[in-house]
């Protein structure tokens, strides 16, 4: 399914521009959100915003839904941010003050592949994108999310793409080397301050 957006490798044009401000990360458990969001932020400077440690409470405990939706309107109101994570209850919000959202829309096989390794690798710790009590765990719910993902959820998300594609920069990468083409476009902090210094 198509969304019309750039689906192809990054185009450097495209990406250069210094309006890079508020970047939206999303797609599914175990595709790379945290570490493309990381990358970005060391890249660009940005402030990074992980929403798993800020929605999950003591004992994976959620966040009531509205008092999550007014947080997530009080975060994407700062002038700058990149921001990982899915909770589509508010990405309505995220996706109308982004400039820009990267999904990353790999093969599930890769995704659950990636998930079983870092639980392996963060048995028993509590990673930096997770709230202090959240030690690392993983659900047969959790899995079922993942495999189910392309057939449950995709769609919709390359659907609500679509729309804001018409006035915000949407990119979709289907694979490791396309993340690496991706980053490797994006402006670091010097450019960036080149670019705004000349008014661009």
């Amino acid at each position: 399914m198509s969304c019309g957006c750039d689906e192809r490798r990054p185009n450097k044009r495209f990406l250069s521009i210094s309006q890079l401000k508020r970047i939206l990360v999303i797609g599914t458990g175990g595709s790379g959100k945290t570490t493309v969001a990381r990358r970005l932020a060391e890249r660009t400077g940005l402030p990074l915003i992980h929403l798993d440690a800020l929605y999950w409470r003591a004992g994976w405990q959620p966040t009531p839904a509205e008092e999550w939706r007014g947080k997530v309107q009080q975060l994407v109101s700062r002038a700058a941010w990149i921001i990982d994570g899915n909770y589509g209850g508010t990405l309505d919000l995220r996706l109308e003050a982004c400039d820009t959202v990267v999904f990353l829309d790999l093969p599930r096989i890769l995704c659950l592949w990636r998930v079983l390794k870092r639980q392996v690798r963060h048995f028993r710790q509590v990673r930096p994108e997770l709230p202090p009590s959240g030690r690392e765990r993983l659900s047969w719910a959790f899995l079922t999310w993942i495999w189910t993902y392309p057939s449950r959820r995709r769609g919709d998300v390359l659907r609500r793409l679509a729309v804001v594609a018409k006035r915000k920069r949407v990119v979709i990468l289907r694979s490791s080397a396309a993340i690496d083409e991706f980053l490797a476009t994006v402006p670091d902090a010097a450019a960036r301050q080149a670019l705004e210094a000349d008014g661009r």
